[in-house]
This record gives C-alpha cells, sequence and structure tokens, in this order.
C-alpha cells in the first residue's frame, strides 16, 4: 500500500470513529468517565505512579476529569500536554493543578499557560494517559492525524524506565485492525469503559 493510500485509509476511518464517539449520549459519556476511573485505580501500574499526564476532553474523547482528581487526592502530581512554543509539531508537558493558569491553544483546547518551571520531562512520567480516534487489540493507535504524541514520544520509548502509554477510549473506537504507518507508537495498555487491554 502506498503512503497516500494509506493516509486516504486512515483519513476514512477517523472521520467514521469521530462520529461515532460524538454520537455518544451524555449519560453514554458519563457511564464511560466514570468506570474508566474505576479501572484505571485498579491496575497496579496506577497504585506505584507518582506522576502522570491527562488530557482535557475535546471532539467526544473520554472526560478524565475524574481522573485527575482521583489523582490529586491521592497525592499525584499530573500534568497536561502544551503544543511546544519553539517546536511546534511536538508537546510539552506542563505541571496541572486546580490553580493552573489556562489558555486555549490553536486547536481550541486549553492547556496551561507555558513557562519554565512548570515543565515536567517526559522520562520521569509513570503512565501517559494517552486520547485515540480509534484501537485494536494489539495496540495499536489512530489518532487525529497530526502526529503530536508519534514525534513527542519517538525519543523517551528508548529508556528502560519510560513511561507507560495507556490509552483511553470509548468501546466503539475499537475496530479489527488499525492501519499502521511507520511511526506510529503503539500503547501499552488500553482502558475502555468494558474492558482493559493488555496488547504486549
Amino acid at each position: 500500500m502506498s503512503l497516500t493510500e494509506l493516509q486516504t485509509q486512515r483519513a476514512r476511518l477517523r472521520k467514521t470513529l469521530r462520529q461515532r464517539r460524538n454520537s455518544l449520549s451524555e449519560a453514554e459519556q458519563r457511564s464511560a468517565k466514570e468506570r474508566i476511573v474505576v479501572k484505571l485505580q485498579s491496575l497496579s501500574q496506577w497504585s506505584e505512579s507518582s506522576t502522570l499526564a491527562g488530557y482535557l476532553t475535546n471532539d467526544g474523547e473520554v472526560d478524565l476529569a475524574a481522573v485527575m482528581a482521583l489523582a490529586w487526592q491521592q497525592g499525584k502530581k499530573t500534568t497536561l500536554p502544551v503544543i511546544h512554543p519553539f517546536n511546534p509539531r511536538t508537546l510539552l508537558f506542563l505541571d496541572y493543578t486546580t490553580d493552573t493558569q489556562m489558555r486555549v491553544n490553536r486547536f481550541n483546547i486549553h492547556e496551561p499557560e507555558p513557562h519554565c518551571t512548570g515543565v515536567i520531562p517526559i522520562a520521569t512520567h509513570d503512565i501517559i494517559l494517552m486520547p485515540l480516534v480509534g484501537f485494536d487489540a494489539r495496540g495499536n493507535r489512530l489518532g487525529m492525524g497530526g502526529g503530536f504524541y508519534d514525534r513527542t514520544l519517538a525519543g523517551v520509548l528508548q529508556n528502560n524506565n519510560r513511561p507507560l502509554l495507556v490509552g483511553t477510549a470509548h468501546d466503539c473506537q475499537q475496530v479489527d485492525a488499525i492501519p499502521i504507518a511507520g511511526w506510529d507508537i503503539p500503547l501499552d495498555i488500553i482502558v475502555t469503559p468494558s474492558q482493559t487491554l493488555f496488547p504486549g
């Protein structure tokens, strides 16, 4: 398959899956949020973690507000991804608390105001909770198409103490096989309202 054919196939799948998750009712979204908190909390890696990255919901993604609140309650450090101000095709992870000053980025997503003292190195994270558009049981992830996470994490995965990559999604976002590209970074764990997958 040529790169053009691959990108066309991925774009079609991305459109279909975004429509699926955006068609979920408020009740379904609320139930997903509550069940994913329980599933994440039951992971042994969660109880052992001290620093984790989350994300703020956008475009029908699973809402992690309750996950972040639980992390704060348990004394964990939390971060959010921010578009890098000097390398805008990658991400930085900034400290996130109830007092964090926020701004809206070019994708209309809220993110912390960038400041040097708030940057938390990726390698110091135990868990990175990652949004996704689609996934399969082998841990392949289809994102929004910008490649931000893939570029940002590419250099970290060689480290022995790298963060655990955990995708969070609605069940309707699972497909039999994601058409993968050479730059795609697979997930270690995928958590949905009904299942926890360990693809490795």
